[in-house]
């Protein structure tokens, strides 16, 4: 089956292409060619789709039951399910045996595909900071929550975009306004990460001016850029050559994060992300706290970090223990650090406020040297010595089992925490096992675990197969 967008398509109006909500299901990016689909739509829908593009409904069926990749007349194609409704499959545009020229294809682009401006960025995990570096800070600038890009040169180019994670890399949603030296395109854009590119008269390319670039996965490289939440200070130290700053968000990376130096000082515009972060600066090899941030903590090896917190506080409370001396909180969000966070002793007992991320959490006091669960939390994993209290944090979605009145012990369980037995108990409520929690952006499988039999989600109709033959239920979280 040989699939292509052909150039005749061009000679039709845009008013033909109006007709239906199947149009513009086919673009093309990074020498790959991609196909949109909906199970949402109607026969005739899908039947002018199949006549338009040369799917048939086999190959259709096919994209929506298959997992991450299936074979079709022998071609493989890539699946990307962007939620329960539709999915994006792609192939490369050459393949073997094939050789098309560059007027075979046609871009046809996603502009009627009822979807927002995503403008928030996506979660990253890998990096807990991220800074910006333009040859010219003109070229890029954020207030007022408008970023604001530019592109220089190109005066004769007829038209040129702005595509990215931030609009999901559409091709014609943010056209750039021409200058008298270049291309601008504002945006409204949230604290973040975004990786995007200029596209001139057809042709994709990253930003001249900006020194962030990263892997695209497909030969080339995307540009990057931050908009910034924090800005690290540290005034004084005129005469040092050179001052750096490092933290856990860099894993104490030395000569990494230079700062700038300003009339009374240094400093660093960053994009930090949620959570609690200790850090330090380096001015010409000593090591220094922050003199103008009070949150100073020890390490538990003899250093003191200053800390600073970006995004929601999670109040932890020990009730009781009034005859304890010291208690310390740990978890999972600490590297389990023993010395760390000391709570603060009150009349009910001890606290701690502690700034995080979204996220699932494992944590234990150690009250005067012995670790103890929560005795007020009833989430827990683990067992025996290895038990330890769970808690969720700006939960994003909620695990429900209706009908299962007489059970004892329900337990999700699924790629999310790795499968395992014993966390992420359910809790009845009435005639329904609840578990709410934080998951990531993307795909999920997942079964329940009553009792000790697992099960697929009854009220899920989404389901794939597995190793077992048993089936795990589907479930995708959106950004």
């Amino acid at each position: 089956m040989l699939i292509i967008c052909y150039l005749i398509i061009l000679s039709f109006s845009n008013e033909a292409f109006s007709q239906s909500d199947t149009d513009n299901v086919c673009y093309i990016n990074n020498q790959r060619i991609f196909f949109r689909l909906d199970s949402r739509w109607s026969d005739s829908q899908r039947n002018e789709t199949g006549r338009m593009f040369g799917l048939d409904s086999l190959f259709m069926a096919k994209a929506f039951e298959s997992g991450q990749v299936f074979t079709y007349d022998s071609i493989l194609w890539e699946v990307e399910r962007i939620n329960q409704h539709i999915v994006v499959i792609s192939k490369p545009i050459i393949t073997t045996g094939a050789s098309y020229s560059n007027y075979d294809v046609l871009l046809v682009d996603e502009e009627n595909f009822d979807q927002p401006l995503v403008n928030r960025p996506r979660i990253f995990n890998q990096e807990g900071i991220g800074y910006n570096l333009f040859r010219n800070e003109s070229l890029y600038s954020y207030s007022n929550d408008t970023a604001v890009f530019f592109l220089r040169g190109y005066p004769e180019a007829g038209n040129v975009f702005l595509s990215g994670s931030f609009n999901n890399w559409s091709t014609r949603r943010t056209p750039m306004t021409r200058k008298s030296n270049g291309w601008e395109a504002r945006l409204n854009l949230f604290a973040g990460k975004y990786s995007y590119k200029f596209i001139v008269d057809g042709k994709w390319i990253p930003d001249p001016d900006n020194l962030q670039k990263e892997n695209d996965y497909n030969g080339g490289r995307n540009s990057v850029v931050y908009v910034l939440n924090h800005v690290f200070r540290l005034h004084g130290y005129e005469n040092a050559k050179k001052v750096f700053v490092t933290g856990s968000f860099n894993n104490w990376r030395t000569n990494e994060i230079r700062l700038n130096k300003i009339k009374d000082g240094w400093s660093l515009p960053v994009f930090l992300t949620e959570g609690t972060h200790a850090y330090k600066f380096i001015a010409d090899k000593e090591w220094l706290i922050d003199p103008d941030n009070p949150d100073v903590r020890t390490d538990g090896s003899g250093n003191r970090n200053s800390f600073i917190g970006i995004g929601d506080t999670l109040l932890f409370r020990l009730k009781g223990y009034n005859q304890s001396t010291r208690v310390i909180l740990s978890g999972s969000f600490n590297n389990w650090n023993r010395d760390e966070l000391v709570m603060r002793k009150t009349d009910s007992g001890w606290e701690l406020p502690y700034v995080m991320a979204p996220g699932i959490y494992e944590y234990k006091f150690i009250e005067d040297g012995k670790w103890i669960t929560d005795p007020d939390n009833t989430n827990t994993t683990g067992s025996g010595d290895y038990m330890n209290s769970v808690v969720v944090f700006r939960p994003n979605h909620t695990f429900e089992l209706a009908h299962i009145a007489d059970a004892k012990e329900v337990i999700v369980t699924g790629s999310f925490n790795g499968w395992r037995k014993d966390s992420y108990k359910m809790t009845r409520i009435n005639d329904k096992w609840v578990c709410p929690v934080f998951l990531f952006p993307g795909k999920h499988t997942y079964k329940f675990i009553v009792d000790g039999r697992w099960m697929i989600d009854p009220a899920n109709g989404n389901w794939e197969e597995n190793r077992e033959g048993t089936g795990n239920s589907v479930l995708w979280i959106d950004p």
